[in-house]
């Protein structure tokens, strides 16, 4: 049997398709597809009641598993919007949203949010005509992203957030908003990991 691997886990430990591995989890080869049951257990053991720390805990990990973020990085995220007058989670959310590299693969430029941080930090993505190498580069209203070289690109078929223009024909996108809470398509509950920070 081959090993599975340590990305495929991590939608597994969260209960949830994270679409780490691109189109891969969109095939029957996708290892929660398979055993969507956490990694260590089986599909025959009861999974165990989580506490209130429990469940704003796994709220945390999931968000920093999807965008791809690192402990202090988002814990950093949360401390700065926290000095914002704006509710925190959403401000969260936003600051989570506007990392380049998430455009990047919202857009399909990546397959995945692994190979969009690729890209950019590659330095294949310009941001109003000027290289950026920088993932966590916060993107802002107005902002023009695009390919250095849109014949290295395989354009992945997406969804492109309301918040976003995307021209298919020379891969340009530009931030048209700043996306409100219901702009973004996520089913993170920002409030758990409010409360967590809060404990």
């Amino acid at each position: 049997m081959a090993k599975e691997n340590p990305v495929c886990k991590r939608c597994r430990r969260e209960g949830k398709k994270l679409f780490l591995k691109g189109e891969r989890c969109l095939t029957p080869k996708c290892s929660f597809t398979k055993r969507s049951y956490a990694p260590g257990s089986s599909s025959t053991s009861r999974p165990s009641k989580l506490s209130d720390y429990g469940v704003q805990l796994r709220e945390k990990q999931k968000a920093k598993t999807r965008y791809g973020v690192r402990e202090k990085q988002f814990e950093n995220y949360y401390l700065k919007a926290a000095k914002t007058k704006e509710a925190r989670g959403e401000k969260l959310l936003q600051f989570l949203e506007l990392r380049l590299d998430n455009i990047v693969y919202k857009i399909g430029l990546g397959a995945s949010m692994r190979q969009a941080r690729q890209l950019v930090k590659h330095g294949k993505i310009k941001v109003n005509d000027k290289k950026v190498d920088i993932p966590s580069y916060q993107v802002s209203e107005k902002d023009i992203i695009k390919p250095v070289d849109k014949s290295i690109i395989k354009l992945t078929k997406t969804e492109i957030p309301v918040w976003l223009k995307f021209n298919k024909g020379d891969l340009t996108a530009e931030i048209v908003k700043i996306p409100s809470r219901t702009e973004i398509d996520s089913d993170i509950s920002e409030g758990l990991i409010v409360e967590f920070y809060s404990r």
